[in-house]
């Protein structure tokens, strides 16, 4: 009988140590990854400012198969919103263009509905790399609010959401190169 209560108190004391270093760990979360394209910048822009493109590249867009997916407005132009709902790995929420600077970038809301209630401040950004070259960086900015911010002593999320994004601009690459 012993051994199970110094079981127990052992995982509570674990569990309040890690809420407690979980008050001090940062809450902020910054990730972007950058491609190359061998495309020049206005037909590369010209292909990226549609949300419904996403799908063609996104590793989120193909996680689920029969994901309902729904828009509002007019793709390409601000305020167009692509919403979705999943299965439990993709979740539900939507996708909100905020801004178009043409040529240059992209901002977007990203507010997540399910597995959980987060906001997220994401982007594309587009230069001229010469010789009909584009650069092309995606990224966001978010928080996770304690305490959430704990999963990251045992997740780096931002290397776990980075390799998402060059997944999605490696695909994007290859996409408009062929």
């Amino acid at each position: 009988m012993h051994i199970i209560k110094y079981t127990l108190l052992g995982i509570l004391a674990l569990v309040i140590l890690i809420l407690i270093i979980a008050l001090f760990m940062s809450k902020d979360m910054n990730v972007s990854k950058q491609v190359t394209i061998n495309k020049p910048l206005a037909e590369v822009f010209n292909y990226v400012k549609y949300l419904k493109h996403q799908d063609e590249y996104s590793k989120w867009g193909t996680m689920d198969s029969n994901m309902k997916k729904t828009y509002t407005g007019t793709d390409g132009t601000v305020g167009f919103i692509s919403a979705w709902e999943g299965n439990k790995e993709v979740g539900a929420g939507e996708q909100e263009i905020l801004k178009i600077d043409d040529g240059k970038r992209i901002d977007y809301a990203l507010r997540f509905i399910k597995p959980f209630k987060s906001n997220a401040d994401a982007f594309m950004i587009f230069e001229d790399a010469g010789n009909n070259q584009t650069k092309v960086s995606w990224g966001f900015k978010s928080q996770m609010a304690y305490p959430m911010n704990a999963i990251c002593l045992f997740i780096n999320m931002e290397e776990k959401v980075g390799a998402d994004f060059q997944l999605g601009l490696d695909k994007l690459k290859k996409k408009l190169e062929n």
